[in-house]
């Protein structure tokens, strides 16, 4: 006679055994969550450093894992050749370029430490400060990468701070086309204009799936000194998320602060 095991019992080992991947990932996306969630309330110093830093960190380890697969030589390729001395200002600076793209797993995991780690960090700032992300933020990010890029790995010419502003300029463009680029062949429905800041918002919280319930319930940019946590209830944001825009509204918007005067 075949033995019944219980069906929630049974089903939530099958899920485990079966489902171990999704586990982490729903795992991993908590973690992530809360971490956003404790970031957005923290001051700007702290949110532009650590953001710098943790970007940093997976910048250096890409450079690193690039620069092992291209095989390249760090040691060797730090090292000036025996004749150094006389070389004319060009020739050193071809080989500061050949250092800094040709680098092994330390040269290249420095390098991009210093370009993830800055774009990351003022585009953090100057989104805080303008309220958004635009090509000027963008750009901005780009240039402050680019420039201490070149000044990290010595490319270019005999000039550090010319090099550094040329380099910074370049990154800057790049960066200002693809974005427009993007935004260009990415424009968004015209109804989606109204959603711009409340986007903003629920990206920096992590919480971008649930820009479909704001615009179910019609929650508009211009609502957002309204929310309450009966409105978020309504288009059903669970309480984890309501929490976390609740707080945000209140710390990281100085005109929302007198919003409500009732309890949430």
């Amino acid at each position: 006679m075949a033995v019944e095991v219980p069906t929630k019992a049974g089903g939530l080992m099958g899920n485990s055994q079966q489902n171990p991947v999704a586990l982490v990932q729903a795992k991993l996306k908590e973690v992530e969550l809360k971490f956003k969630g404790w970031l957005a309330k923290q001051s700007l110093p702290v949110e532009a450093a650590v953001v710098t830093v943790t970007s940093a960190a997976q910048g250096a380890a890409i450079g690193a894992f690039m620069g092992t697969i291209t095989g390249g030589d760090g040691n060797s390729l730090l090292m000036p050749p025996p004749n150094a001395a006389n070389l004319n200002p060009d020739a050193m600076a071809s080989l500061k370029q050949a250092q800094a793209l040709a680098g092994g797993p330390f040269v290249q995991a420095r390098n991009f430490a210093v370009m993830t780690g800055a774009n990351a960090g003022i585009s953090c700032v100057m989104k805080r400060l303008r309220g958004k992300d635009d090509v000027q933020t963008s750009m901005a990010a780009a240039f402050g990468s680019g420039a201490l890029f070149s000044l990290v790995s010595g490319m270019g010419g005999p000039n550090p701070a010319a090099n550094a502003l040329t380099s910074g300029l370049f990154f800057a463009l790049v960066q200002g086309g693809i974005f427009q680029l993007g935004q260009k062949f990415s424009q968004p429905p015209a109804e989606d204009l109204n959603y711009v800041k409340t986007r903003l918002m629920l990206n920096n919280l992590g919480l971008q799936n649930y820009e479909k319930n704001f615009k179910r319930g019609l929650l508009t940019d211009t609502t957002l000194p309204l929310i309450t946590d009966s409105a978020l209830r309504d288009v059903k944001i669970p309480p984890g998320p309501r929490l976390l825009i609740l707080e945000h509204i209140e710390s990281r918007e100085p005109e929302f602060k007198n919003r409500r005067k009732g309890p949430r």
